[in-house]
Order: C-alpha cells, then structure tokens, then sequence
C-alpha cells in the first residue's frame, strides 16, 4: 500500500507572536511562527477586501498573499527595506515621511547605546 504522507499546512505552525497593520482596504499580518523543528520565521500576509456588485447583490471576498521570512534573510532584507523606503521617500519628496524616518533612526541608536539586545531563535 502507498504511504501517505502528510503535508505541512499553516495550522501546523504556531504563532508565537503577532501584529496587525490596518491600511485602508488591506490588512497586513506580521506573524512570527514556529516549525515542527521550533525554529522561528516571520510570515507576513496581505489581506485585501474585494467587493464585487452584481446588480443588487454585493458579495465580499478577500484575496490573501504569503511571504516567509526566515531568520537569516532578517538582515538582509530589512536593509534592502529600509533602502527602498528611502529612495521612495527621496524621489517623492515627502520630507514628513523622510524626517520621520530621520527621527526614528536616531531614537533606535540612543535606544542601542544604552541598551544592548541579543536575540537568538
């Protein structure tokens, strides 16, 4: 007989942590999960409301993207982030975004001075 095989599905995985980001018609889920092998990975979900109108009736879907993000892209692509909303902020002229960010990056390195953090998964 063939042996079935069970696949890994998202109820497998446990979310240890997580935060939501509402932005108009979308959602963003950041959640941070485990795997079978209790190694961590972030899992961000996009969420957007589809309401579709067909004569008097409206009907209401939501269409979902995943990425994983797996601990040793963290740096990686945090930076590459940051760069992006950089150039954006840069090209756009949007100086509340970009002192913002300014603001923000000097507040973290006061944060770091005074206090170091090691986090290990």
């Amino acid at each position: 007989m063939e042996e079935i095989k069970k696949s890994t599905t998202e109820a497998d995985k446990e979310i240890v942590f997580s935060k939501t980001v509402k932005a108009g018609k979308r959602i963003y889920y950041l959640d941070v999960k485990k795997n079978r092998k209790n190694e961590m990975f972030l899992a961000i979900t996009e969420s957007k409301k589809i309401v579709q109108a067909n004569g008097e009736e409206t009907q209401v879907n939501f269409e979902k993207h995943k990425i994983f993000l797996y601990q040793e892209d963290f740096e990686k692509f945090a930076h590459s982030l940051q760069e992006v909303m950089d150039y954006v902020a840069k090209e756009q002229s949007v100086p509340e975004f970009h002192n913002k960010q300014e603001q923000d990056t000097e507040e973290k390195t006061e944060e770091i001075d005074i206090e170091k953090i090691d986090i290990k998964f």
